[in-house]
């Protein structure tokens, strides 16, 4: 069964980190390296909140490719999309994201 989901797990370098899967199981948000487990679970509470509101998102691009981050409410990026090679592709990611953090599951990867 697809389901939308948070990934909690360890990165090679002992970093924890989520990353956002949507229905189809493609991750469309991903965070960047947190020292323990609580500050990652604590990121992905952040991004479940703050990915209801659309002025979190930043919409960026680099050359001809689209991505973007969101915000947290101090400014700092909480998470990061994929690259997309359209800012309509991009655009849809932000409501990808918007419509299924805040219902998302969160799947530990650590626990064995």
């Amino acid at each position: 069964m697809e389901r939308r989901r948070f990934q909690l797990d360890l990165a090679p370098n002992s970093e924890f980190r989520f990353r956002l899967l949507a229905n189809n199981s493609e991750p469309i948000l991903a965070s960047e390296g947190y020292s323990s487990k609580q500050a990652c679970s604590n990121g992905i509470v952040s991004v479940k909140k703050n990915a209801l509101d659309e002025t979190k998102f930043e919409k960026l691009e680099r050359g001809s490719n689209y991505y973007f981050n969101l915000k947290a409410g101090n400014g700092e990026v909480i998470g990061i999309s994929e690259m997309y090679t359209s800012a309509s592709a991009r655009d849809n990611g932000i409501k990808s994201v918007m419509t299924n953090a805040p219902i998302a599951e969160v799947e530990d990867l650590t626990v064995a």
